[in-house]
């Protein structure tokens, strides 16, 4: 039996599911050592609804590894102009195709039993990655799609997940991450 059809297919599809988001940064401000930095899917009012991916915090440095799965049913909703409150986003607001998505916001929070995991009775602190004055934004959509709003704000989404950086000035500048930029969390208290 000829397995070579086979092992170029799984190289294919396994090449396809490695190509996973890698968010690495630097934290300005004193924290705990138990202090994690974690990506959680919202809702479209900001509220976490699922935690996707965290990491503990390294001499104020982390990594996350976005995973490739997509959040679960129900963490997506339906991608429509009025549920659109991304950063730089101002109606009116168009949506190029039917589409779920879901928003990837970061936390810090203290892991005070050490189980490398938030628990309910650990707070979680809204952080917002920057890169200069540009913010990061992350989102999974499970369909190709393009935003585009007021101040000439244009965002296309692949099928799933998604990072952009957004400056906000005159006009919104929209422009893909790369694995390579660090982005800065600030922890002012």
């Amino acid at each position: 039996m000829n397995l070579r059809p086979y092992l170029i297919a799984l190289t294919v599809l396994s090449a396809g599911q490695g190509l996973g988001l890698t968010i690495r940064g630097s934290v300005e401000g004193s924290s705990p050592g138990d202090t994690r930095v974690a990506g959680f899917v919202v809702s479209p009012f900001g509220q976490a609804v699922e935690e996707v991916t965290s990491v503990p915090l390294e001499n104020g440095r982390f990594e996350l590894e976005i995973p490739t799965a997509p959040p679960t049913a129900r963490a997506q909703v339906d991608l429509t102009p009025q549920n659109v409150t991304w950063p730089g986003v101002i109606d009116p607001v168009q949506v190029s195709a039917q589409a779920r998505v879901a928003e990837l916001k970061f936390f810090v929070y203290r892991d005070s039993n050490n189980n490398g995991r938030r628990d309910e009775t650990e707070p979680l602190r809204d952080v917002l990655p920057s890169v200069g004055r540009a913010t990061l934004f992350v989102a999974w959509v499970n369909t190709d799609v393009t935003v585009k709003a007021s101040k000439g704000y244009a965002a296309t989404l692949n099928r799933g997940w998604n990072a952009l950086i957004v400056d906000v000035g005159r006009a919104v500048a929209v422009q893909p991450f790369s694995d390579s930029t660090t982005v800065m969390v600030r922890l002012s208290r």
